[in-house]
């Protein structure tokens, strides 16, 4: 693989045609998944093309992507792109800053996500868990997909900000589900910013939902704040010349870890639940280890050692859905990639949809098959043939958070229900800053 070598005869790598002006835009927002996974099959290892705002360059082999994200990550920021997308909600928050900023703020609320403090959630999850459980009926249909949502949303404020937001699940779940809607708009992409589309309208009301219940949160935690919440973390911190953080500062990190610690994750569970439903022998396996595990009682952090057929159906579901399903950064400086230019003002995409899918990696790469997760796979993959949390300093700071709270709903879940997905549902997926259905998974429960 060549990054820093001399550039080749050819300036730009290959890549689709597209329209006068708007290029492949248009062609990559009405199908994101086909144009993506077809570009790479295509057009190999690094593709481009144009879109209206200049050159996007496409990278599809682990090596290119370990690149930019690890061992050059310094030239690569998120850049403009991004924070059209997510920066209307989320702000300045550590997943649209960069530099000084972005290292003060994530280093005030790592310590949320020290090994020694996600153990302390564990027994939170599986409450919450249990307790969403009770309203579940034999032969009820449930939309499995607000459920997770907002057994998800629950576990975040508890454990990050030491809340309960029961009052407030449905203007968050509500806001949340409107942008996430608004922000697929084409509108978003092609008109500029200022136009005042039907799209960004109903973004700005998301936002102003949200903003209600945030501020709140945040004076609640003013005048009664505690030792280790990421809210009182941040009123506390000051920088160098003492002054403090803005309330806008901390609702940025507020929405922002709102966001990304229960959006992912609710996702995850639920396309989990779709692909066990379609794949039968899988479930039965699963169960299987749970009753052989925890017989009738709830799961811990104790027997995540033992449950290790969960988690590759875990990891094998994050690797055919990924809930980030693509990454986005600029080129501060000019870079060289297999021998092409990346210059500065373009854009590099690098998706784990196409990456995970690839048959180079992965047997019949289609099929969901949670026992390919052998300790020879992972020794034999490239480093970032897997990589749904990201990779290097801007990796997801909330991975180990995730993955413990996945494997333990969904243990204690399937330990006391069979869900059947209602016939005639069909999986349709947005693909903006994560993999949502566009539609509800309606699914039927079934005690065991």
């Amino acid at each position: 693989m060549r990054y820093d070598t001399a550039a080749t005869a050819d300036r730009y790598p290959p890549g689709p045609d597209g329209l006068p002006l708007l290029g492949n835009q248009v062609a990559f927002l009405r199908d994101p998944y086909g144009f993506m996974t077809q570009t790479a099959r295509e057009y190999g290892d690094i593709a481009s093309w144009k879109d209206p705002e200049g050159r996007v360059y496409q990278l599809n082999h682990p090596d290119y992507i370990e690149h930019v994200l690890v061992q050059n990550n310094e030239n690569y920021v998120k850049g403009d792109r991004f924070q059209r997308v997510l920066g209307p909600l989320t702000g300045k928050g550590i997943l649209n800053s960069e530099g000084a900023v972005w290292r003060r703020n994530r280093h005030l609320i790592q310590p949320a996500f020290h090994p020694d403090r996600i153990q302390e959630y564990a027994t939170m999850m599986t409450e919450f868990t249990e307790e969403a459980l009770e309203s579940w009926d034999d032969g009820q249909t449930r939309l499995v997909h607000e459920d997770m949502m907002e057994v998800t949303l629950k576990i975040v404020a508890r454990a990050l900000f030491g809340v309960d937001v029961d009052e407030h699940v449905d203007t968050i779940g509500s806001a949340l589900e409107q942008f996430m809607e608004a922000s697929e708009s084409l509108s978003n992409y092609v008109l500029p910013p200022n136009v005042p589309t039907p799209a960004r309208r109903q973004i700005q009301r998301a936002r102003e939902d949200l903003d209600e219940v945030v501020y709140r949160l945040i004076e609640q935690r003013r005048t009664n704040p505690t030792d280790h919440d990421v809210i009182s973390k941040l009123l506390e911190a000051t920088d160098d010349a003492g002054n403090g953080m803005s309330d806008e500062q901390i609702r940025d990190e507020v929405v922002t870890l709102l966001l990304a610690g229960h959006e992912t994750t609710a996702l995850s569970l639920t396309l989990t639940m779709y692909l066990l439903s379609k794949n039968p022998q899988v479930e039965q396996r699963l169960v299987a280890e749970l009753e052989d595990v925890l017989g009738d009682r709830t799961p811990t952090m104790g027997d995540l050692a033992d449950l290790t057929y969960t988690e590759r159906v875990v990891k094998e579901s994050m690797r055919l859905y990924p809930p980030v399903p693509g990454i986005v950064r600029e080129p501060v400086k000019p870079d060289v990639i297999d021998g092409y230019e990346i210059e500065p003002g373009s854009t590099v995409r690098m998706h784990q949809w196409v990456v995970h899918r690839d048959p180079r990696w992965y047997d019949d790469p289609l099929a969901f098959r949670p026992e390919r997760w052998t300790d020879d796979l992972e020794s034999e993959l490239p480093k970032l043939a897997y990589f749904p949390f990201a990779a290097g300093p801007r990796r997801c700071i909330g991975d180990r958070f995730a993955m413990l709270e996945a494997r333990l709903i969904l243990a204690t879940v399937y330990r006391d229900y069979h869900l059947e997905l209602v016939p005639g549902t069909d999986l349709d997926l947005m693909a903006t800053v994560t993999a949502r259905p566009k539609h509800e998974i309606p699914m039927t429960v079934h005690e065991r």
